[in-house]
């Protein structure tokens, strides 16, 4: 397992535009995926420890925003054989285990975690309505320990966004297992 950060996007970026297919086969196209206010995406895996601590923080931070009119979507670039707790069947597995209720994407050519620049698992981008970014960073201030954080970095940057206020121009980079690159 190797950390790494997430590295710095410059705000106002463009989401790139992709087309994954979940587990199960169905193709989601990434415009489509916005809500009235926008989209939160979740690079993310099942087997690092760094994503599996945030999972269910994901799944709550996903229910609020869709409230405020933001869809959410978790894409997995880790498959690769070398990491078989990452395949799409074991993917099908963690969206029932977890009760996730939003779209869960293979990213088996990882060429959508290339054109985002993601670099671990999790790495996070909320886009506004418009699809450029607006918040690139950490979910809290504590990813071990959910009892100790004290500040909720992309909760706030939810509620500024869906409420019109600006968002916090200093955004702590998120951590995590480096992305598993196939050669």
């Amino acid at each position: 397992m190797v950390l790494l950060e997430s590295i710095l996007i410059k705000l106002g970026t463009t989401m790139p535009d992709f087309s994954l297919n979940d587990p199960h086969g169905k193709n989601y196209k990434g415009n489509d995926l916005f809500g009235e206010r926008g989209l939160l995406v979740v690079f993310t895996c099942n087997h690092c420890p760094y994503a599996i601590a945030v999972w269910p923080r994901v799944i709550a931070l996903a229910k609020y925003a869709k409230a405020m009119k933001i869809n959410t979507v978790a894409i997995n670039p880790n498959i690769n054989p070398a990491y078989p707790d990452d395949a799409p069947d074991k993917m099908i597995e963690k969206i029932t285990e977890l009760g996730i209720d939003f779209p869960y994407l293979v990213d088996e050519s990882q060429a959508t975690a290339r054109s985002f620049k993601a670099q671990c698992t999790p790495d996070i981008y909320l886009f506004n309505k418009d699809k450029t970014l607006a918040y690139h960073g950490r979910i809290d201030d504590n990813w071990q320990d959910e009892s100790k954080v004290t500040r909720q970095e992309l909760k706030e940057a939810l509620n500024n966004m869906a409420t019109g206020q600006p968002l916090d121009p200093i955004q702590r980079p998120s951590m995590g297992c480096s992305i598993k690159w196939n050669s």
